[in-house]
């Protein structure tokens, strides 16, 4: 068996990379590592999913893995994955389990561990699951008569969450007009809900999820059907959440799109000023565009970097207390609130930023004043090799002393292709450009 955990659970084609045979194994495996690990209490699981056709499958199959090890189980239907990370911790369960493959296509399914408490998992019991599916060491216990595991529904699941997130609104949103776009994914029975609760004006779209249409050319990453939605309502703004809604990208009213860059910047420039924000840090992966730390230090506001992926950001913010952190691709994790990123919630906080300043959402992502940036994918026979090169050392050397305090330049292996991801950022496009192509040659030459 390959490596079965990705860097956000385990992911691929629903019944051929991902089958309910492996879904099975998984869900005893982790309720083996992860449950009653005391050995006092008969062990607890949520289970959760968004609204693909294969969710129902995997779901059956999740469920009978962790009844199979004496599991109960509190069956929360369609959902949001941080809605299930919420609903982990507040039923003090041992476990969470949410399927769900994100903003993949259709096809695609995943599954994501949550821990007591609702957080993600550590790689250490991210090896020990994937060590227990491959032997099969669950398989010796087999529990028979009474000590098989029992399913309950869990029907408040969604208002309790609705609630959950209602109750960080520090301003009505009254008089607000938004446009959400909810990937006909986890979030569409109840973002249009949240917001318009929350006091705002909403006009949805991506909300008939049918089962095959989840990301379908809508969604965070297909923002397109957003920005003509925002200028033919004549919205104030935009929010675009992904199939499971743990991201949140939005759009201006001018149709100018805001990544999350520039959310987390105006999140963290509001704690800030109420002095909520810890140790005046916030937290970013090193994917986050040098305009980003330029508007951060400019407003005496540190930033801890991170590889990329949210549970990097979530173990930074966990290990020094911190308050906020994300990344560009729109996970934004508010610690005091939750303990994954959550996209509806990120969108409130926006929201009230709006409502709190009287200005409008263009205005608040101006403080980023993002680099021009390049990104060049290079194949190589050995990914490892570049960071072993010194012929590549000092030609990132060489273009770091170029470039000053002005531009950016970052190598980074992929974890699952033989590539090396070559970016820069420069004050022009066109020398981004030409220095990204240089380094990139200079990469394939010696990998």
């Amino acid at each position: 068996m390959g490596r079965l955990f990705g860097t956000d659970g385990v992911r691929g084609r629903a019944n051929s990379d991902l089958t309910p045979e492996l879904a099975l194994s998984v869900a005893r495996a982790a309720a083996g590592v992860l449950a009653d690990r005391d050995g006092t209490h008969r062990p607890v699981a949520v289970v959760g999913r968004d609204p693909r056709a294969s969710g129902e499958m995997l779901e059956a199959a999740v469920v009978a893995g962790l009844t199979s090890a004496g599991a109960t189980v509190l069956r929360a239907g369609v959902l949001p994955t941080p809605a299930l990370a919420y609903l982990t911790g507040r039923n003090d369960a041992d476990l969470g389990v949410m399927i769900s493959a994100s903003h993949n296509p259709m096809p695609d399914n995943g599954i994501k561990l949550f821990s007591r408490g609702g957080h993600k998992l550590p790689d250490d019991d991210e090896a020990l699951v994937e060590r227990t599916v491959a032997s099969g060491a669950a398989d010796d216990h087999r529990p028979t008569g009474a000590e098989i595991g029992r399913i309950h529904d869990l029907p408040s699941a969604t208002e309790d969450y609705v609630g959950h997130l209602l109750g960080t609104v520090e301003h009505s949103l009254t008089g607000l007009s938004v446009v959400v776009d909810c990937a006909h994914g986890a979030a569409a029975g109840c973002a249009p809900e949240v917001y318009r609760r929350a006091g705002a004006t909403v006009h949805a779209i991506g909300n008939e999820p049918d089962g095959w249409n989840i990301n379908d050319g809508i969604g965070s990453t297909h923002l397109g059907p957003l920005i003509e939605a925002v200028q033919r309502q004549g919205a104030d703004l935009g929010i675009a959440h992904d199939g499971d809604a743990d991201r949140c990208l939005a759009v201006a009213a001018d149709g100018t799109v805001v990544d999350g860059d520039a959310i987390l910047a105006v999140c963290a420039l509001a704690l800030h000023e109420r002095g909520a924000l810890k140790d005046d840090t916030v937290v970013a992966t090193v994917m986050s565009n040098l305009g980003f730390h330029h508007a951060m230090r400019d407003a005496g506001i540190a930033v801890q970097t991170t590889a990329v992926g949210d549970r990097y950001v979530l173990e930074a913010l966990r290990a020094r207390g911190l308050s906020l952190g994300g990344e560009q691709s729109g996970h934004l994790v508010f610690l005091e609130h939750a303990t994954t990123g959550d996209g509806l919630l990120t969108g409130l906080a926006l929201l009230s930023r709006m409502v709190a300043t009287g200005t409008s959402l263009a205005e608040l992502a101006s403080v980023v004043q993002r680099l021009p940036q390049t990104l060049v994918n290079v194949p190589v026979r050995d990914r490892l090799a570049v960071s072993e090169s010194d012929q590549v050392a000092e030609a990132v050397n060489a273009v770091e002393e170029e470039l000053g305090d002005a531009g950016r330049v970052l190598l980074r292996p992929s974890g699952t292709e033989q590539l090396v991801r070559v970016m820069v950022e420069a004050p022009t496009q066109s020398q981004a450009d030409e220095i990204a192509h240089r380094l990139a040659s200079v990469v394939a030459a010696v990998a």
